[in-house]
């Protein structure tokens, strides 16, 4: 993807191209502003596609998500980083948890806010049981499958030890990788009993456990690091994609993408309200 660098100093600095990363993390259907890489990868192509730029800034305000897309988001930017040589600079807003803090280990260097919320090294899985409810009003539940295991969980169906134990050994998998990528990125780690619990904390601990690296807004650590006479510049989605993405369901099928929509809107608000936003 071709992308002048006319007026990348204009001012007498360098430009650090700037990435909005905010959002719980999936491949929402419809309208859902979820993170994903097949959303992000054009903005981050943009970003890291600025020759003369030293450095990238990513902004990261994310309660977590979906942990192959927060993995996926995570590589893209490290390929991208070691392909252009660039510095990646993560500046963490209201909160990088779970998905969102694995997005934030991209980073060589993580900023935080003495309020951000940083940590939630773990893995969960939530959901509902509706058996009793079903026995109440009369309803019969009937499964046919092949296959010993393809009704796992069911919902409608009283929980089954075997199948707890099964999705619990599936999250420690995930967990244990989890646990990797971030010792592997964070060298400089605290020897805390609680810091791969799932437990989080406030911008100025995570400092402190070796999860950031100091307190600090992107401006001033830029103009810090590169003088002055920086300049941030947004990479943004372009009016064009948006306009296409409005228009390109057929009616039947906006209407249904916006029943979604405000389901995962609510899926969202359930994530960001974990940690009182």
């Amino acid at each position: 993807m071709a992308f002048s660098v006319k007026g990348l100093f204009s001012r007498g600095g360098p430009v650090i191209p700037v990435v909005r990363l905010s959002g719980s993390i999936g491949t929402g259907p419809g309208l859902r502003p979820s993170l994903s890489l097949a959303g992000v990868e054009p903005l981050l192509a943009r970003a890291f596609g600025i020759k003369a730029a030293p450095a990238v800034a990513i902004v990261v305000n994310s309660p977590g998500g979906a942990a192959v897309q927060s993995h996926l988001i995570h590589k893209r930017i490290r390929q991208l980083a070691d392909e252009k040589d660039k510095h990646v600079i993560v500046a963490v807003e209201d909160v990088a948890a779970s998905g969102g803090y694995m997005i934030a280990a991209a980073g060589d260097e993580i900023l935080v806010d003495a309020s951000s919320i940083v940590g939630s090294i773990g893995v969960i899985f939530a959901g509902f049981g509706f058996e009793k409810l079903i026995d109440k009003i009369g309803v019969e539940r009937r499964i046919h499958t092949a296959g010993s295991n393809k009704a796992v969980l069911d919902p409608f169906s009283p929980e089954k030890a075997d199948d707890v134990n099964r999705l619990k050994a599936m999250q420690q998998d995930v967990h244990a990788a989890f646990i990797a990528l971030v010792r592997d990125r964070r060298k400089r780690l605290a020897d805390d009993p609680d810091l791969f619990t799932g437990a989080f904390w406030s911008g100025g601990r995570a400092v402190d456990l070796g999860l950031a690296d100091r307190i600090a807004d992107l401006p001033t650590a830029l103009k810090e690091k590169y003088g002055d006479k920086v300049e941030m510049k947004p990479i943004a989605a372009s009016q064009g994609f948006l306009r296409r993405r409005l228009g390109m369901a057929a009616p039947g099928m906006a209407v249904a993408a916006q029943v979604e929509g405000v389901v995962g809107a609510l899926e969202e608000r359930l994530l960001w309200e974990r940690y009182g936003l």
